[in-house]
Parts: C-alpha cells; sequence; structure tokens
C-alpha cells in the first residue's frame, strides 16, 4: 500500500476481519456504537476485539449524538484511541467532547452538494480531523454505511486546515479513482468490504488495500 494514503476499515465486529485489517495495512479499524446500524456491537464484544489490535493502529469508537453518560461507559470500557461523532452534533459538542475525555475526535460531515461544504469548515474549527462522507437520504434510518457516494469533484484539490478522511460509498473497484480526484490522503471503508450487511469480506478488505499500492 502507498504509505501515503492512510486507511480506515469501520465497523468491524470480527476477531478475523480485525485481525485481515490489520494485515492488509489498515492504519485505522473502526467499531460502531449505533444500535441501529447492523454493524453496532456492545462495549464488551468491542473490549475484547480492541485488545487485538497492534500498536499503531488506531482504534477508533464511532457514535451517533451520544451523551456523557453513553461516553462515559464506552471509554471507561474500550482502549479505544480516537472518537469519531457521526450524529447532528455541533462544533461546541465537539469541542466539549475533546474537553472532558482528552481524545482526538473525528466530525463525520455530510456531503451532497456545494451548500454543505460551509459545515465542514465550521468543524474544522473544532475536530481534530473531519470525515467527509455522503450525505444520507432524507429519511434513512443510518447517517452513514449506506454505501453511497457524492460528487468528488465538489471537493477535488481544497485543501483544509486538519486531516480529512474521503468516506462514503468507496469500494476496492473505485477507491483510487476516488483518491485521484479528491488528493484525499486517507480514506475509510464500511459497507464497501462487506459480502452482506455488517458482515465484512476479508478478501474485500485485501483487495480495497492493494487498490492503493
Amino acid at each position: 500500500m502507498s504509505p501515503k494514503i492512510a486507511v480506515k476499515i469501520c465497523g468491524l465486529s470480527e476477531p478475523t476481519h480485525v485481525a485481515a485489517a490489520v494485515e492488509a495495512g489498515a492504519r485505522y479499524v473502526g467499531f460502531v456504537f449505533f444500535p441501529k446500524s447492523p454493524r453496532n456491537i456492545g462495549v464488551d464484544q468491542a473490549a475484547r476485539l480492541a485488545q487485538s489490535v497492534p500498536d499503531g493502529v488506531c482504534k477508533v469508537a464511532l457514535v451517533v449524538n451520544a451523551d456523557d453518560a453513553t461516553l462515559d461507559r464506552l471509554i471507561e470500557a474500550v482502549p479505544i484511541d480516537m472518537l469519531q461523532l457521526h450524529g447532528d452534533e455541533t462544533p461546541d459538542r465537539v469541542a466539549e467532547v475533546k474537553d472532558r475525555y482528552h481524545l482526538p475526535v473525528m466530525k463525520a460531515v455530510g456531503v451532497a452538494d456545494e451548500t454543505d461544504l460551509p459545515g465542514l469548515q465550521d468543524h474544522m474549527r473544532a475536530a481534530d480531523q473531519v470525515l467527509v462522507d455522503a450525505k444520507p437520504p432524507k429519511g434513512a434510518a443510518l447517517p452513514g454505511g449506506n454505501g453511497l457516494a457524492f460528487d468528488w469533484k465538489l471537493i477535488a484539490g481544497r485543501r483544509w486546515p486538519v486531516p480529512w478522511m474521503l468516506a462514503g460509498g468507496l469500494t476496492p473497484e473505485n477507491v483510487a479513482d476516488a483518491v485521484a480526484m479528491t488528493g484525499a490522503k486517507q480514506v475509510d471503508v464500511s459497507s464497501g468490504v462487506e459480502q452482506a450487511p455488517g458482515i465484512k469480506d476479508p478478501e474485500r478488505i485485501r483487495n480495497f488495500l492493494k487498490a492503493l499500492d
């Protein structure tokens, strides 16, 4: 894999899939804590999975509009390295979470058209990283992981003050084109490396990383 492109495999729930991600060269592994998601796992399961992740691979906990009590339980039980806020959290809430837990925070921001781009700038004032994702369709149950892409031309060649990660509809077949078009240095994938919702495919994980060699 190219050392310039950092890959996050999100929504992991099985030890073999965590191992496949790590062995393939992923620099981030993501665990989802959102009951509506087919990738949702409990804190005990996440704690066991996190223990198998070697040093140098960032363990990310994805939450959606989580309150302090929920985050307290999560962080006490699971040795995570980063929080990913994937709901309607405001920049002020991002700052609160950073101050309370002293962990890096990545804020997901959905993009459908140019009117969504100012929201990225707003969150970059508070977040350590921003995940540029496809905005879910109206009425969707999930804020991410829907397998949808947005028009990558919207962010082509843009430069931002904090690191950012491209997400939304990425697959082993299109990730190289997405990186070439956007200039992304980091990419996130979940449904694009699954054989069924919530069930990762180790071969697709390997192929995703190989596509960036």
